[in-house]
């Protein structure tokens, strides 16, 4: 029998999901406008794909007024630059995504950067990831994002926790650890250069893993009654599968995420909201201009 409890992204994502859209339907009577978001891909990754048809999906559901680049691997830094550029500076779009990983030729930083921060509803842009930094957040990255509201819808308490991240990608490992620090947790980052990673994964009480290797965190590794949250996605044997091996891991912890269905769902949510909250800005700022 399955001892820990099932951190249900699916559902509070469709909850979050579904009060944004009745927000957009009252805000489109009251102004007679919606939020819009760009959606920028280049190549035909088959996961970058179907990502951002599942954002344009979730779009079209919420009421959102959606724009989609599909750009050829041959565009260049300059080129995809002006398409943002172009995007910064239209009136309809409140929200700008370019979907990772995008092809090496192409500066990431650089071309985070030039999205404007205020539109940046991925939380990417230089600006947004400092104000996290420094624990005065304006847009945060979706996926940490939908992790801490999952884990305060279920009012798990990050102050003076030990929490363990593995992975210390720019998506969700570092942002994520600003977050939690900013709650009061002892945040600890691993990366594929650490050494004795077991047994400093086995004193956390939150545990988050985000590698993308299949299995990587086995039952053995996890303290008993922790808090584990699996952001790692790959595909074993034909079969979706997660970093975490959940039927191990499900009978020490207090609370898991499955895969799919936790933290997936929770990320899509959090740029509905991120998107909505960018579109209540220019309202603002345009009424008080």
């Amino acid at each position: 029998m399955e001892k820990a409890t099932i951190l249900d992204g699916k559902a509070l994502a469709a909850e979050i999901r579904s009060e944004v859209a009745e927000k957009v339907k009252a805000d489109k009577n009251r102004y007679g406008k919606v939020p819009g978001l760009a959606a920028i891909l280049i190549g035909d990754d088959p996961a970058s794909v179907l990502y951002v048809n599942m954002k344009k999906k979730a779009c079209n559901e919420a009421g959102f007024y959606t724009v989609n680049h599909h750009l050829p691997d041959s565009i260049t830094e300059n080129d995809l630059i002006e398409i943002i550029n172009s995007l910064n500076e239209n009136e309809k779009i409140h929200g700008i995504l370019v979907q990772l990983p995008i092809p090496g030729s192409i500066n990431v930083n650089k071309v985070m950067a030039a999205i404007d921060y205020r539109k940046d509803v991925d939380g990417f842009n230089p600006y947004n990831m400092g104000m996290l930094a420094i624990g005065d957040p304006r847009f945060i990255a979706c996926t940490p994002l939908g992790i801490i509201t999952l884990l305060e819808h279920y009012k798990i308490n990050l102050e003076g926790a030990d929490a363990v991240i593995v992975g210390a990608g720019t998506v969700t490992g570092r942002p994520l650890a600003s977050m939690m620090l900013n709650r009061g947790a002892t945040v600890q980052i691993c990366h594929v250069l650490t050494k004795n990673l077991e047994e400093k994964v086995k004193k956390a009480d939150i545990l988050v893993s985000s590698t993308g290797q299949s299995g990587l965190i086995k039952g053995s590794m996890v303290k008993n009654g922790a808090v584990v949250v699996d952001v790692g996605i790959s595909k074993k044997e034909g079969k979706i599968s997660g970093d975490v091996r959940f039927d191990e891991v499900s009978k020490i912890a207090s609370f898991v995420t499955p895969v799919p269905g936790g933290v997936g769902p929770m990320t899509i949510a959090m740029l509905m909201k991120n998107t909505y909250d960018a579109y209540k800005l220019s309202l603002k700022n345009n009424a008080a201009g």
